[in-house]
């Protein structure tokens, strides 16, 4: 197994993986009584909140809603995408060797 190829393995489900894990988050949005500092409500929240942060700082609430979930959503499935879809940078590299 070459570099690509590893890396591929490992990118891959850590980018489905984290993007699963924003849409878990925004679904529990809906519900405003779920403590996020709680099991298992925590192992939703950890992981993705150190990137909730940063752009929160950036992206005010719209109306009250949070939407950086949204878009770390967009972002995940974007890079997931260029780089490991059908006509993906990785995908084409593994082909060229």
């Amino acid at each position: 197994m070459n570099g690509v190829d590893l890396t591929i393995w490992i990118l891959g489900p850590v980018l489905g993986v984290m993007t699963f894990l924003f849409i878990f988050r925004i679904i529990l949005t809906w519900y405003p009584q779920v403590d996020l500092n709680r099991l298992p409500w925590n192992s939703i929240s950890w992981p993705t909140e150190p990137f909730l942060i940063p752009l929160r700082k950036l992206v005010p609430p719209i109306g009250g809603v949070d939407i950086t979930p949204i878009i770390w959503v967009g972002i995940f499935s974007l890079l997931r995408e260029v780089l490991l879809g059908q006509q993906g940078l990785l995908t084409m590299l593994t082909r060229m060797s």
